[in-house]
């Protein structure tokens, strides 16, 4: 592992110190930008990649990662220590099946390899908990729990995780694995559950939902941003849950939103038919916590800024 600079600094000249460069690739996505913003908070020098317009003043790089020769491109037009590579086929109810992940997988390998060329000795990926086998009871852990096939996103996921685990080890350098759990917070897509039942409350309607007997693994969006950011910055190698180690029922996690806007008669549990899924998909996190990092924002410090995302949206 390499040696691992803290993501915050005081400095004397109060001077903001660069300690690393970094190419963040989705930085204007749902999980990019509090990662972007937490490397930048920790005195890192960040440039973003994204197919986004972008904003005045931001040292962002607009470039389509799935057009050939576009990775040996980005490494030419911005220097970097490390590569936070975030950017992939998201787009709601439809990513699990769409054939565009096959094109990421190819593009994430073509990218690890221009990286590599240019010098980059760590880079941090993205993958997702439903690479895993889940286990009837207890928790998925990295190195003891195996994966499954289930979807074409999970199994592009994996696939790559082991092209890109063995293409490091022959390589030299560095690569983390990130899988994110349950994500949720401002700015997710509205028809996510989190966002789906806090925008009903907002605008008074009714939430309605299945039963919500499963249990997961919740996580602020802003904590993911964090977890990842202390991931890359520590040079971590190897597969690492990003969750908070705290299952809960999703039924659960609808009755708190209820709670917590004060609008609990508008809770529609069981209105809608329960999907077939698996009982529980929840996170064991040793190994993130070994790094020192823990979330700053609560189950309900969470879905309280949730639910005023939405309540603002709704004026």
């Amino acid at each position: 592992m390499l040696s691992r600079p803290s993501l915050t600094t005081t400095v004397a000249s109060h001077e903001r110190a660069i300690f690393l460069r970094f190419i963040i690739t989705g930085s204007s996505g749902f999980v990019g930008r509090h990662v972007c913003a937490a490397l930048r908070d920790g005195g890192h020098d960040v440039t973003g990649v994204t197919r986004a317009r972008i904003a005045a003043g931001r040292p962002d790089i607009c470039i389509d990662l799935l057009q050939p020769g576009a990775a040996a491109d980005l490494f030419k037009a911005a220097r970097a220590d490390r590569l936070v590579h975030l950017a992939w086929t998201v787009e709601h109810g439809k990513f699990w099946t769409d054939p565009k992940n096959l094109d990421w997988v190819a593009a994430t390998l073509s990218l690890a390899q221009a990286a590599h060329e240019a010098g980059v000795k760590h880079i941090t990926v993205t993958g997702t908990c439903y690479e895993y086998n889940w286990p009837t009871s207890g928790d998925c852990i990295e190195d003891n729990t195996p994966t499954a096939s289930h979807t074409l996103y999970d199994t592009a996921k994996d696939a790559t995780h082991r092209i890109l685990s063995a293409h490091a080890r022959q390589m030299g350098y560095g690569l983390a694995w990130a899988r994110l759990f349950n994500l949720y917070g401002a700015g997710e897509h509205p028809d996510r559950l989190v966002a789906s039942v806090a925008r009903a409350l907002a605008e008074g309607r009714r939430a309605q939902t299945s039963r919500g007997v499963p249990v997961r693994d919740f996580m602020d969006v802003r904590d993911a941003g964090r977890a990842i950011a202390e991931v890359a910055v520590a040079g971590f190698t190897g597969a690492v849950n990003t969750a908070t180690g705290e299952p809960v029922r999703i039924c659960d996690v609808v009755r708190r939103l209820g709670e917590l806007s004060g609008r609990s008669e508008l809770i529609a549990l069981g209105s809608l038919p329960d999907r077939p899924e698996p009982p529980r998909i929840t996170a064991d996190v040793a190994a993130l916590r070994k790094l020192g990092f823990s979330p700053l924002y609560s189950l309900d410090r969470g879905l309280s800024d949730a639910i005023d995302f939405w309540r603002r949206r709704s004026k």
